[in-house]
């Protein structure tokens, strides 16, 4: 099994960072953004980098289109099997992609949104094969999103353990 791992830079990536430190019994690599003077990541993974997007920007719209035709050729290139994401833009082409080619989609809202959806988040919920929230007043605005409380040790809301698989 391999995984594909997408996220923007910043807190986004720092969630998503918490595969490291887990014993993966699978492959998985990285997509995130490249900062002026950057080089190398401590990832263990692969990293794949592609160039930062921001949505206010003029050729918003071309980068996205850009993101599409390098995220397929990593995508062709890698071959994964799932998909986890906890955002921004430059993770829609690559899920999008993903969900073109049949894979599973995993979306992690990120815990910075306590009051409403970010808006990858919206988008990525109308595809996503699991959508997870760390707030419980989330769930109005993702009703079926799995809620996943992240101060308590021993259960999820949702009746899963942590060692409990996630229906996907």
């Amino acid at each position: 099994m391999k995984i594909c791992l997408v996220a923007s830079r910043g807190g986004h990536l720092d969630e998503l960072q918490f595969v490291k430190y887990m014993d993966l019994e699978c492959e998985y690599f990285l997509i995130t953004e490249r900062l002026p003077g950057e080089h190398r990541s401590r990832n263990r993974g692969r990293v794949y980098y592609v160039d930062p997007v921001n949505r206010k920007e003029p050729l918003v719209f071309f980068k996205i289109i850009k993101l599409f035709y390098i995220g397929r050729k990593i995508l062709r290139k890698e071959k994964p099997d799932y998909f986890i994401s906890t955002g921004a833009l430059i993770s829609i082409p690559v899920l999008l992609l993903g969900k073109l080619y049949g894979k599973k989609i995993i979306f992690i809202e990120t815990f910075a949104r306590v009051e409403s959806g970010s808006l990858s988040g919206r988008i990525a919920y109308l595809f996503a094969d699991v959508f997870i929230v760390y707030w419980k007043n989330l769930l109005k605005y993702y009703p079926n999103a799995v809620y996943i409380d992240p101060f308590e040790e021993d259960k999820y809301d949702t009746g899963y353990s942590r060692n409990s698989e996630i229906p996907i």
